[in-house]
């Protein structure tokens, strides 16, 4: 308990799958979390359960950023830890079946709103005195998927802006450390909405575990596990670091 007490956490995205247990997470070693999603009744519902407060909160748009951030000053006077959680995909689709508007959604989604929470993030922290940002990649950050090349592109992307603001803030000896988290595939509530509109759910989830040479799939809270870690001063030595929770995926 406590290994991260006293300190201000905001999560986007956080309120179901990995955000959410990664909510819970954080409040239960001690920390304030500021809930931020679109889905609003249900980030109050989260924050309310863990005493912290909840944000409408586009993680996308620049203007969302600009409030939230200062919703947090002005409340808390720092931010201690940002979780770039939110992301999405598309239902599987060549490249080909793609258009510029899906490419730019995506990158919207989990690209541009990871640099504007890093930028905002960075301002305030550096204004505190330091602190912690954790992004939400993905295996597909490091091993390219075929059929979904703007998520590939946004999550490796992701992968090489947290190495690009983590050597900026230690060079310019802002104290904050800057590090991604790549999961594989996680049983997460999406997923299971997914597997379970498959024609042949069972053959679908029979060949995702079967990409994890662990033998089985992970949960939200292994994902949050890692998040708590590199928020917490246990990983004080650590930053542009890539933490690959994946069952064996990427081997």
């Amino acid at each position: 308990m406590g290994r991260v007490e006293g300190k201000i956490a905001m999560v986007t995205g956080g309120a179901d799958g990995i955000g959410a247990a990664t909510v819970r997470r954080l409040a239960a070693e001690g920390a304030t979390v500021v809930v931020g999603d679109v889905n609003e009744p249900a980030a109050q519902a989260l924050a309310a359960s863990v005493d912290g407060i909840a944000l409408h909160h586009d993680a996308g748009d620049e203007a969302a950023w600009n409030e939230a951030v200062a919703a947090v000053e002005a409340r808390f006077g720092r931010l201690d830890v940002l979780v770039n959680n939110a992301g999405g995909g598309l239902p599987d689709g060549s490249i080909e079946q793609r258009s510029l508007e899906d490419y730019h959604r995506i990158l919207r989604l989990n690209l541009d709103s990871v640099f504007l929470g890093c930028k905002r993030a960075v301002e305030l922290m550096a204004r505190a005195g330091g602190g912690a940002i954790v992004n939400l990649s993905s295996v597909h950050g490091i091993r390219a998927a075929a059929h979904e090349a703007a998520y590939s592109a946004a999550k490796g992307g992701v992968r090489l802006l947290t190495k690009s603001v983590a050597l900026h803030c230690a060079r310019a000896g802002l104290n904050i450390r800057v590090n991604s988290v790549h999961p594989g595939y996680i049983r997460t509530g999406r997923m299971r909405r997914w597997v379970a509109s498959s024609p042949d759910g069972a053959a679908l989830m029979a060949a995702l575990v079967g990409q994890h040479p662990i033998g089985f799939l992970g949960e939200p809270e292994d994902v949050a596990n890692a998040v708590l870690f590199l928020a917490s001063d246990e990983s004080r030595f650590m930053t542009g670091a890539e933490l690959v929770i994946d069952g064996g995926y990427t081997l």
